[in-house]
Order: C-alpha cells, then sequence, then structure tokens
C-alpha cells in the first residue's frame, strides 16, 4: 500500500530523508488534500529506470515486428550468438 504523508510533515528532513531511504516504494507528497509531489530513494529510482527502460525496449521491439522486422526463435538466437562467440 503506497505511503502517503501531508507537505508539511517535511519541514523534519531527518525523519522524511529516514522514512524515504527505508521505503521500498515511492511516497507521495499532498498539498492541501492532492498529490503534489513524489520521493523515493537513489534505490527505488534506479529499479523504476531499469523497469522503464526495459519496457521502452520491448515497446520499440513489438513495434519493429509491426513493421516488418525479421523475428527468430529464441532458443535459435542463442544457439548461434553461443556458436558465434562461445558459451
Amino acid at each position: 500500500m503506497p505511503q502517503i504523508i501531508p507537505i508539511r510533515e517535511l519541514k523534519n528532513t531527518a525523519s522524511i530523508s529516514k522514512l524515504v531511504n527505508e521505503s521500498k516504494e515511492p511516497i507521495f507528497v499532498t498539498k492541501n488534500g492532492y498529490g503534489s509531489m513524489v520521493m523515493m530513494s537513489m534505490e527505488v529510482y534506479e529499479k523504476e529506470i531499469v523497469k522503464a527502460n526495459a519496457a521502452n525496449l520491448i515497446n520499440n521491439s513489438l513495434e519493429e515486428v509491426k513493421n516488418g522486422a525479421e523475428v527468430i526463435d529464441g532458443a535459435m538466437f542463442l544457439n548461434e550468438m553461443a556458436t558465434k562467440y562461445g558459451k
């Protein structure tokens, strides 16, 4: 379940830093009851970037297939790479 805190809690920077760094997910900050910003640790941020990059690569690949790119079987590709570059 996401953590949601009011913006006034940002005054206590030490406890917010601890909360953010101990959390394994983003923390949502509200202002006047509405979403205002999201905070996350560097670890969580880096994981989100990896996921976003993977999704982007998948979407690009799907677009290439849609536009007629050659598709080969995964096992065949791995065998070709093992033959070409060794195991």
